[in-house]
């Protein structure tokens, strides 16, 4: 599944007909579903693979005052391997803990909070993350923002 954001050429506009379709705002509504449903995953602990990375919380050290160290969790996202050395990206080895059960977006369950049809979600999803995609391929900035 992850194969198709490894882009050898530029994203063709017929390539993301749903995102063309829909209006920003209705891109956003899917986004911010997509984003509760993780928020929910990670609550859960959970991690969550969406085709390029995994959304997940992972344990981590936060240096407070005179040097003592406190244990925390951070929410992370972690590009996939795969695509880290096809784009020549460059970032820290994070490994998900193995007990970590890892699962993959509900785009039926999503569709049902935003009352959308789950072809167009996961439409919507896929073709923005092949936008991502071919950002990486271009060396364009990208910023996604989840809340």
């Amino acid at each position: 599944k992850m194969q198709k954001y490894l882009l050898y050429n530029a994203v063709e506009p017929e390539e993301l007909s749903t995102l063309r379709e829909l209006s920003t705002t209705e891109i956003c509504k899917v986004w911010s579903g997509v984003s509760r449903h993780i928020y929910r995953q990670l609550l859960h602990k959970r991690a969550v693979e969406i085709g390029v990375g995994i959304f997940a919380v992972l344990p981590a050290h936060a240096s407070v005052a005179e040097g003592k160290v406190l244990p925390v969790e951070r929410p992370m996202f972690i590009l996939s391997k795969p695509l880290k050395l096809f784009y020549h990206l460059e970032s820290d080895e994070t490994k998900i803990p193995d007990e970590m059960p890892v699962v993959q977006l509900d785009f039926e369950e999503i569709a049902a909070n935003i009352h959308f049809r789950h072809e167009i979600v996961e439409q919507c999803v896929q073709e923005t993350l092949l936008c991502f995609a071919g950002a990486l391929r271009d060396n364009k900035e990208v910023e996604f923002s989840f809340r």
